[in-house]
């Protein structure tokens, strides 16, 4: 009997954490880091802040479990997701426009978010948060960089994973600065692509152009 009143309580336990990281990461991407606090995240998830306590001893342990929380979540999706074996199949300049427009896409709907992750996580640099951090980054990105490396045939660079490599690094780098950061766009209205179709376009152009693939 006792079994089985445990294993709805152990069920109900991990539906609040899953309900609190979630919470956590929304409240983040809506208010900042400074503007999210324990009771706002616990309202937000439907709980009391003394719940929250009793799991977190503070907002910056609950903010880096929630982060990780969703970088192991992003890198399991891609494990699960496409392989080399299939992305191979599909012919480079279509492949590389489906990642260019998810990519801008994904940093579009998730600026807020990404900016304040961006945020926290700069202040923790040598942290096990970070390093922890960073790995599963790496992960992910190591995985993108197979996917176009299958293509290695058609990639006329000298030497293709450097060229993928740097070329998805330039592409995040942009979406950082145009989308996550953003600057005036009216004071550089003319010298920039006016909207997400175009920046998608220019970004294909340009990924493909380094790697020596015709657009």
């Amino acid at each position: 009997m006792r079994k089985k009143t445990l294993e709805p309580q152990q069920a109900r336990s991990r539906e609040s954490l899953r309900k609190l990281l979630k919470a956590a990461t929304e409240v983040m991407g809506q208010h900042g880091v400074e503007g999210a606090t324990i009771p706002r995240i616990a309202r937000h998830a439907g709980l009391t802040p003394g719940s929250v306590y009793r799991r977190f001893h503070d907002k910056e342990a609950l903010m880096e479990a929630a982060i990780l929380g969703m970088l192991q979540r992003q890198d399991e999706r891609l494990k699960t997701g496409m392989t080399p074996f299939v992305t191979a199949s599909i012919p480079l300049p279509i492949f590389a426009e489906q990642v260019m427009t998810g990519m801008v896409v994904t940093y579009r709907a998730n600026a807020a978010m990404l900016r304040a992750m961006k945020q926290f996580a700069m202040n923790r640099t040598s942290t096990p948060f970070w390093k922890k951090a960073s790995k599963l980054e790496v992960s992910h990105f190591e995985r993108v960089v197979e996917m176009f490396v299958s293509h290695r045939d058609e990639i006329r660079h000298p030497d293709p994973r450097t060229a993928v490599s740097l070329g998805l690094m330039m592409v995040i780098s942009t979406l950082y600065e145009l989308v996550v950061l953003p600057p005036d766009l009216k004071a550089w209205k003319g010298l920039l692509p006016q909207n997400d179709q175009e920046l998608k376009k220019e970004l294909t152009r340009a990924f493909l152009g380094y790697l020596g693939v015709a657009d």
